[in-house]
């Protein structure tokens, strides 16, 4: 039950875009359609889960043994890089069609801040493994979910006619916060559920 609690969590209540406002970047600057939104949300999913396994596994069997904590930050940033780096190797050669599609995503993923505040969420939290790749996985999907409904935002406000003073990115933003204030809707959801299964 509390892997169930974790999924819907990082979902909905602790959206990482629109409840914790980690990953800003990307939800504005890769939501105008809904395509790319799709591809950005599939490469964050799979580099988030493989950053926070691996982050996790530094700093339980390397840092923490070594009593080096402080250099948490510095370690996951080098670790999240890498793995980018090397996921765009290995899929140029494996599987170029998927590394066309995924296209400037890959790179993108580097300074994506929600990766790395995952990796340290995580760790503050005092996850295990398991439940460490259940809130990445589940926060990918939010992510997913926010960028996605925000790009079919996005789609429908170039047909609506706009008043010309908040044209552009002013519109943007308004429409981020508004999703922003209809996600804090589920803010008791998890509550609830702890109350009901009685965690």
């Amino acid at each position: 039950m509390e892997y169930l609690l974790i999924f819907i969590s990082a979902i909905f209540v602790n959206n990482i875009v629109l409840a914790q406002f980690l990953g800003i970047c990307p939800f504005l600057g890769v939501s105008k359609r809904i395509n790319t939104s799709l591809g950005m949300s599939a490469a964050v999913a799979f580099v988030m889960v493989l950053a926070t396994l691996v982050t996790w596994l530094v700093q339980t069997y390397i840092l923490v043994p070594l009593h080096l904590e402080y250099l948490q930050t510095i370690a996951f940033i080098l670790v999240i890089a890498s793995l980018v780096q090397m996921v765009e190797i290995v899929l140029k050669k494996v599987s170029p069609a998927l590394y066309q599609a995924l296209g400037i995503f890959l790179p993108l993923i580097t300074t994506n801040c929600a990766v790395l505040g995952v990796a340290i969420l995580v760790i503050q939290k005092e996850y295990n493994l398991a439940q460490s790749i259940m809130y990445a996985f589940s926060t990918a999907i939010g992510f997913g979910v926010a960028l996605t409904v925000f790009a079919g935002i996005r789609e429908q406000l170039e047909m609506a006619d706009v008043p010309k003073g908040m044209r552009g990115m002013a519109i943007v933003l308004v429409s981020a916060g508004l999703l922003s204030l209809a996600f804090m809707g589920f803010s008791g959801v998890d509550g609830g559920l702890r109350t009901l299964f009685g965690l």
